[in-house]
Parts: C-alpha cells; structure tokens; sequence
C-alpha cells in the first residue's frame, strides 16, 4: 500500500527525515511515534507530496509520488492536526467542493456525509460557515472531508488532537473498519497508550532516523510502550542499528541500543484539500 524507500529530506544543512525506510501494508494500522522535532510530520508532508525531498523514493498503491503525484492522490487522504479550511465556506460546501475535487457521484456522497456526519453528530452545523466552528469540529469536518472519496490509505498526523472522547473512539472504530476492508492507516501520535491498544506496528523515530519498527509485540516485548519509547529517548546520539536495507521490519535482538542520529524541527502540517495544500507540491 505504501512504500517509503531511502526517504532523505534536509531544510539547509538540517538533516530532517534521515535514510528513513517503512513498509505498510493493506490491513494494517501503523502508528508512528517519536518526539517534537523528531521529523514526523515532514515524513507524512513528503508521503502526501506537499513536500519535495532530496532523495530516496515514495510508492503509494504502486505509483510514485515524484512521477505519478495525481495518480497516487486519488487513492489517500490526508488529515493534519490543525486543519486548514476554507472558512468562508459552510460545512456543507467544502465537503461538496472537496467531493467536486474526487468525482464523487452526487449519490454517493450524500450517502457518505449522512453517514459520517451523522457519526460524528456534525450534521446540524454542516450549513454553518466554518468560521464559527470549535477546532473539534473543524477536526470532524477535516475527518470527513478525508473519508468522502473511499480513500485506501488513510494518513493523519495527530488526529485525536482536538477531538472529544466519544469522537476519539468512533474515529478509532473507523480507522479499524477501514484496515479490516483491505485499507490502511499511517497516522503520527503522541499519545502511546493509544497507540499500544490500536496499532498493528509502530515505528519510532529520532533525530530523523528510524530508530524501532515492527509489530508492536516485536517494539515492546513485555514492557510497555510508553516504557520503551522513553528508555530510547534518553540513550545519546549514536548510529542506529541496521534495519536489513529497510524493509521496514522491527531491529535485530531485543536490545535497546544502537540508535540516535542527526535532527531537524519539521515544518508545520498542511491540509490535503485546504488552502495550501490542494495538489501538494
């Protein structure tokens, strides 16, 4: 579903995204973690294609993104953590533009929105201008907005920020209906408890570098994640272990060492469908 191959992005001579290389397939639910700065957000900015990077390769469904960007835009979805929408619209007039912008049949997408508007309790404010929307329900309508052309791979880079309990939890039971129909999940999170309950993998990244990845038994072992996510951010700077030419399985032996490189802040989030970030690149 996607492949990211070698991926390498620096801003200057800041080394954001390092040599990073990850595997996910249909059906499963990744979930990728590491800490601010980490270079999170600029691996899911390069996936989508908002961002150009120096080097390595991206395939989502078999299409690059450097050489077939619409092709493989068809196929995902997009949700940052601070949607940015067109506020001028109401909640019902983006959804029908983004719609617009996916060929969705006039019939399906209204089936669609009811359902997901529904879901959501979202569709008594849809013929609101989002102007008066909460950042929780601009975080719905985002959600949404992503879901209305069936996409097959879902990516997201903190979507629980925001969103009330009940909402968190119906957004979970989408994610796993959506891997249990042959799609998959690539979201970033810091909440690990969450992460340790809902993610078929996870993989963890520092300083850019890909540091663990794997199943989440093959991650934790008997701790917990929050356990090993912390043990591994206070081991110093040092050449991660070698990931067998980054077919994104989990690292040899069980150990915890090996691990840190170089670092750079990411950017921040842009929306797949919002104003800057329509088409991407």
């Amino acid at each position: 579903m996607l492949r990211i191959e070698h991926l390498t992005k620096t801003f200057g001579e800041k080394v954001a995204v390092d040599d990073l290389s990850l595997h996910i397939q249909p059906g499963e639910i990744y979930g990728f973690i590491g800490h601010n700065g980490a270079g999170k957000t600029t691996t899911l900015k390069s996936v989508t294609g908002i961002l150009q990077f120096d080097s390595g390769e991206i395939y989502i469904g078999g299409c690059s993104i450097k050489d077939e960007p619409l092709a493989c835009k068809q196929q995902f979805a997009y949700i940052p953590d601070n949607p940015d929408l067109y506020e001028f619209m109401s909640g019902i007039q983006y959804l029908n533009f983004i719609a617009d912008i996916f060929g969705v049949p006039s019939d399906v997408r209204a089936e669609r929105i009811h359902r997901f508007a529904s879901t959501f309790e979202l569709e008594k404010n849809l013929a609101m201008p989002i102007s008066s929307y909460s950042h929780g329900m601009k975080q719905k309508l985002a959600i949404i907005s992503a879901l209305i052309h069936d996409p097959k791979l879902v990516i997201m880079d903190e979507p629980f920020v925001g969103l009330d309990p009940v909402a968190s939890h119906l957004l979970k039971e989408i994610m796993r209906d959506i891997c249990d129909n042959g799609g998959a999940i690539f979201f970033s999170t810091h909440v690990l408890e969450v992460a340790e309950k809902l993610c078929d993998k996870v993989a963890i990244i520092k300083s850019g570098k890909l540091i663990k990845s794997g199943t989440m038994e093959e991650v934790k072992g008997d701790d917990s994640l929050e356990s090993v996510f912390l043990e591994l951010a206070e081991e110093p700077d040092i050449v991660p272990e070698d990931r067998g030419g980054g077919n994104g399985g989990s690292s040899s032996g069980g150990g915890l060492g090996g691990l840190f490189g170089r670092g750079a802040k990411s950017d921040g989030p842009q929306l797949l469908g919002g104003k800057k970030g329509l088409f991407g690149r």
